[in-house]
């Protein structure tokens, strides 16, 4: 099995290494903290050999250099983001694959956050890393994409197999719980959500990662095909428009 080693990094993001005991290689799911994934390899005894980047910014590429530096790794990013990240060897789409060991991925277009925002979906251990495309009950910010470009990349997340677990990049749960229970009041799966949160951060526990299963549930911005959702938020003339029903929520979050 896959071993996936998380800690916290910067202010509130989160470090991941993915460790593969067979081949014994091992790659840094973004770099936001180069310091922080050597020191952390070197306690797991681990020898990077990947970086395997969802998009160009800092906290999630700033990494790159220092580590292949140090290490010699062999560094892997969105082919749409390519131009404002340093290091690159490899450029992946949509459809690609990669490989730790003998494990395969599959690489996601998750544009919207930035144009090129990749996901990275390993079908054989149930997880997907999708840096800040998908949050638990919430979605990165669409500094450069559109609603239509945004919805396509959550429609390919949410087709992923529901026990797929989501590596998230960020601990934003508590502040997209706030806005999802605005979004959602009447929510009884939330409110579940919501009760087991409290809990985990009162325990000084991470939220991430997510079970895809309950975040097609509870998070809002996946849900922005539900009637109930669509009911409340969609635009006068746009009933039972998915994407016109994201753009409002986006855009009512990003002032919440």
């Amino acid at each position: 099995m896959l071993e996936v080693h998380q800690f916290p990094c910067l202010s509130d993001n989160y470090g991941y290494l993915l460790h593969d005991p067979v081949s014994e290689e091992t790659v840094c799911i973004d770099t936001p903290d180069a310091d922080e994934y050597l020191r952390q390899a070197g306690r797991k005894g681990w020898q990077i050999t990947q970086i395997w980047n969802t998009h160009w910014h800092p906290d999630h590429a700033g990494g790159n250099e220092a580590i292949k530096a140090v290490t010699g790794c062999r560094i892997t990013v969105p082919a749409g983001d390519a131009a404002r990240i340093a290091g690159a060897d490899r450029l992946v789409k949509q459809g690609d694959t990669v490989a730790i060991g003998d494990r395969k991925g599959t690489v996601i277009d998750a544009g919207g956050h930035t144009l090129g925002h990749v996901a990275y979906h390993l079908p054989g251990s149930s997880m997907a890393f999708v840096g800040d495309s998908l949050f638990a009950l919430g979605c990165g910010r669409m500094f450069e994409g559109t609603p239509e470009q945004f919805w396509a990349s959550l429609k390919r997340l949410k087709a992923l197999p529901p026990e797929t677990m989501l590596y998230c990049a960020h601990e934003y749960t508590e502040a997209n719980l706030r806005f999802a229970l605005h979004a959602d009041p009447d929510n009884a799966d939330l409110a579940a959500y919501a009760a087991d949160i409290a809990k985990w951060r009162d325990a000084g526990l991470p939220t991430v990662p997510a079970k895809l299963e309950r975040e097609l549930k509870t998070n809002p911005f996946l849900r922005a095909d539900d009637s109930a959702i669509q009911a409340r938020w969609a635009p006068p003339g746009h009933e039972g428009d998915a994407v016109a029903t994201f753009a409002a929520l986006r855009s009512a979050k990003d002032s919440f």
